[in-house]
């Protein structure tokens, strides 16, 4: 029973899409293991809903009857489920619109006011799932059986614009790469700006992603650029987007956190489920319609799932934090997929160099789709392996947040197999949640640094100690979680015995990746109170007040075997050996301190460095004993944080941790003369911001307080953006505020590339290098040189920092500095939220945005 509810029950093989509609009818899209052929289903399912009570159907007389007489036109049933949780009828109907109007009648009469939408009814009432998912749920069936992540058909497309604003630019050129590998282009045939030369390109791209058929659609910033615009420009041309399976209507719309403004229906089709375009249960026509421009969608469509490898990118770097930024152009360096010839051209003037040299912007385009390519293979695993866990569909698990997104499907097609009526959402009793524990034992710089790691501490706790959700009355929770821990350790070891690079290692690798994500998100689920169905804070305190014991044990063991520790948290114990000790006495006090803990809590070795510098809690500096520097939290990596800055904190780290403190000041002293001579880009000391503020709710509070984004976009002739919309900005001189032209676009490309063939003014627009060079070379110390500070002695700090134009007459020498590390006598203690989705985030690095 628990493997079904993790995995579910009908073995149906190789499901690559479903599609389900409130009508009860559903289409689902098979590769046949063996073949890969594509074959196609047509079954009707009968939708359902869970109700609190059957008083809102009393009106249906005769035609409400128990599920055991079975169902009969125009018939609703209801199975009353075991147990003492609130949600205990499941009410099915042949036609869901017909279920849901039924049910909304009755609330209306017994409310005495009309009910629109059953999301109007409160959630301790009814619970309403999407049209696949009660499918899915009801089936027992789930994506992928039988198929790795290379099975699929996977297209990538990229489109080429005009410009970034749909109402006024084009698009004339767009990549291809078909699923066997194979790029193409396809371009405008005419004249440029007219419009059924465009009209003429968007239908050939239609026909081709139709002609290719793939079962997935991809690209990076898929939704928030590619289909919003193309859906747009569609419209707007009068071009019908039938890219799904089932040919018309083509894209709609469903909710999300990262998509298109709700206000712009684009070319989603009119009519069906609530239109304009808008994709929902039923019940709930037109429940995502909203003139709030901070809700946002996604488009979907029959028989394909459409993926942005954005998601993944932002879901890795939440966890690990080390990449420069969430671009194309930039993970694709990163992660090694830009190959040496990668063609490289600013976004604003692709539309003019095509005009000069197209076969560049097609080299750059077809080098765009390869990468988004790479990156779906090299991240997208999880998500994929989610798809043959969760009851959802592969595209909604790609962007899901794993405690509300993946955890709770599961957990309602646990109830629903086992016959047992699931608890409401409730809120909390006002008991807050107390958080995980960290603690800081030093700061400065240690040598030879080992970290430890507490393998997923919480979620082992929760297994060793038998803690769950109080209302979970199967123990559904924890069972999952147990299934999970023990088949990604499976998992694990068949992929360390599969052959590098080979589909079995990766699909295992993508599988134990999927379920970390999932049982790391357990105890999340426990604290969010009012968030999830089975959330309860008295179990979440108690896995913190465990972790707490476990983490003071592991302590005191370690530093009574004579080492220094440095940090400890949830994720592992950094500290320093004396000086003598090798690899196996490091290993060694691991293993010792790790046999006195709870059987279920493993402590592994993890890694050791040359050095640390530990600033202040989850923001340090390590130097491996071999390999790149390796930097953790906002405080050294931030997509907030200048360029420059940053650049500079990489090379007085280098210096630091291998004690060359005359190198951090040659470090300093070269970026204060580059900056002074003007020698660094305009683009290295831009700040690159998010607009959370509407253009009205800003200008109306101008004059009290201007902030230096908004300030530069309005200084460049903008009156209106976006809520989200990123833009690049600085400080110029004479306190103007600077607006970098295309924020994103100019990644990776070489500087000599900006002007090869660009007039001098253009090239000055995007570089114009009048920023305010005092106020950053101040930024420089008080910013990003200060998170040095606790690494020097504070005479020494002022040497290295001295302004080299103006140098003391008594600066102390440094060819005997060395970097200091201070114990904390009383180690500094702070909780920290550990939220119940994974939901990528980056804060501010805390650079000055007021004017």
């Amino acid at each position: 029973m628990e493997d079904e509810w993790l995995w579910g029950w009908d073995p149906t093989p190789g499901i690559v899409s479903v599609w389900a509609e409130p009508d009860g009818r559903a289409f689902i899209w098979r590769r046949l293991p063996d073949t890969g052929a594509l074959v196609r289903e047509d079954v009707r399912f009968r939708p359902w809903l869970l109700l609190a009570s059957l008083e809102d159907l009393a009106h249906l007389g005769g035609r409400l009857r128990p599920e055991r007489d079975g169902p009969a036109p125009h018939r609703v049933t209801y199975e009353e489920l075991e147990g003492p949780g609130a949600l205990r009828f499941l009410v099915r109907a042949d036609d869901g619109r017909a279920l849901s109007t039924a049910v909304l009648q009755g609330a209306s009469r017994r409310l005495g006011r009309t009910q629109n939408h059953l999301r109007d009814l409160p959630a301790e009432a009814v619970l309403v799932m999407p049209p696949e998912e009660q499918y899915l749920i009801a089936s027992g069936r789930t994506y992928f059986r039988g198929l790795g992540f290379d099975a699929l058909h996977r297209l990538q497309f990229d489109l080429e614009t005009t410009g970034l604003d749909p109402d006024r630019d084009r698009i004339f050129l767009v990549a291809l790469r078909a699923p066997d590998g194979h790029t193409e282009v396809l371009e405008i045939q005419g004249k440029d700006g007219d419009d059924d030369v465009e009209a003429d390109l968007l239908q050939r791209l239609v026909d081709r992603i139709r002609a290719l058929d793939p079962d997935v659609i991809e690209n990076h910033n898929l939704h928030g650029f590619d289909l919003p615009f193309l859906a747009r420009r569609a419209q707007r041309l009068g071009v019908p987007l039938a890219l799904g399976r089932a040919g018309a209507p083509g894209l709609r719309q469903r909710p999300s956190a990262r998509g298109a403004s709700l206000g712009d229906t684009g070319n989603a089709s009119p009519g069906a489920r609530g239109a304009p375009g808008t994709r929902e249960a039923p019940g709930q026509e037109g429940a995502w319609r909203s003139p709030d421009r901070q809700r946002r969608s996604r488009y979907t469509v029959p028989g394909r799932e459409l993926i942005d490898t954005m998601d993944a990118v932002m879901r890795h770097d939440f966890s690990a934090r080390d990449l420069p930024g969430h671009g194309l152009k930039a993970v694709a360096r990163h992660f090694g997929l830009a190959g040496p010839d990668r063609e490289l051209i600013t976004g604003a003037r692709v539309h003019q160099v095509f005009r000069t040299d197209p076969e560049r912007v097609r080299r750059y385009a077809c080098d765009d789709v390869k990468e988004a390519a790479g990156l779906a293979h090299l991240l997208g695993g999880a998500a994929f392996a989610l798809a043959r866990m969760a009851p959802r569909r592969y595209e909604r698990l790609a962007d899901a947040g794993p405690a509300t997104g993946v955890l709770d499907p599961l957990l309602v097609r646990a109830y629903l197999r086992a016959g047992a009526a699931l608890p409401a959402h409730e809120p909390g009793d006002g008991t807050s949640h107390s958080g995980a524990a960290l603690h800081l034992f030093a700061t400065g710089v240690a040598r030879r640094v080992v970290k430890a790691d507490v393998a997923s501490l919480y979620p082992s706790l929760m297994r060793q100690y038998r803690i769950g959700p109080k209302r979970d009355r199967l123990g559904a929770l924890l069972a999952l979680v147990e299934r999970l821990v023990d088949q990604r350790l499976a998992a694990k070891s068949r992929a360390r015995a599969a052959p590098p690079g080979s589909p079995e290692r990766h699909t295992n690798e993508a599988l134990s990746a999927a379920m970390k994500i999932v049982v790391n998100s357990a105890y999340g689920y426990l604290g969010a109170v009012g968030l999830t169905r089975f959330s309860d804070v008295h179990a979440a305190n108690e896995v913190t007040r465990r972790g707490r014991e476990v983490l003071g044990l592991l302590c005191r063991e370690l530093a009574a075997r004579g080492v220094t520790l440095l940090e400890a948290d949830t994720d592992g114990v950094y500290f320093a050996v004396p000086e003598g000790w090798g690899e196996p006495d490091e290993r060694r006090v691991v293993a010792e301190v790790g046999a006195l803990l709870p059987s279920r809590v493993q402590l592994e070795f993890e890694g050791r460095y040359a050095a640390m510098l530990s600033h202040e809690p989850k923001n340090y500096a390590l130097q491996p004993y071999e390999g790149p520097l390796v930097l953790r939290g906002v405080a050294f990596r931030s997509s907030r944080a200048e360029p420059f800055g940053e650049d500079f904190l990489r090379r007085a780290l280098r210096c630091l941790l291998a004690g060359d403190i005359p190198g951090v000041r040659e470090a300093y002293v070269a970026s204060v003369t580059a900056l002074r001579r003007r020698e660094i880009p305009t683009r290295d000391v831009t700040a690159r911001v998010r607009l959370t503020k509407p253009s009205a709710q800003y200008l109306a509070t101008r004059a009290r307080r201007r902030e230096l984004p908004y300030e530069a976009v309005l200084a460049s002739g903008r009156t209106r953006w976006e809520i989200g919309e990123r833009v690049r900005v600085y400080r110029a001189t004479g306190g103007r505020a600077g607006l970098l032209p295309d924020p994103e676009a100019a990644e990776g490309e070489p500087e000599s590339a900006v002007g090869a063939s660009t007039s001098a003014s253009a090239r000055a627009a995007c570089d114009p290098r009048d920023y305010d060079v005092d106020y950053y070379a101040r930024l420089l110390r008080e910013t990003f040189a200060a998170r040095l500070a606790r690494a020097l002695a504070p005479e020494d700090f002022i040497a290295v920092f001295d302004d080299p134009e103006q140098p003391s007459l008594f600066a102390p020498s440094l060819a005997h500095a060395r970097p200091i590390l201070t114990i904390v006598q009383e180690p500094q203690q702070a909780e920290i939220a550990v939220p119940a989705e994974t939901s990528p985030s980056v804060q501010g690095a805390g650079s000055p945005t007021g004017l």
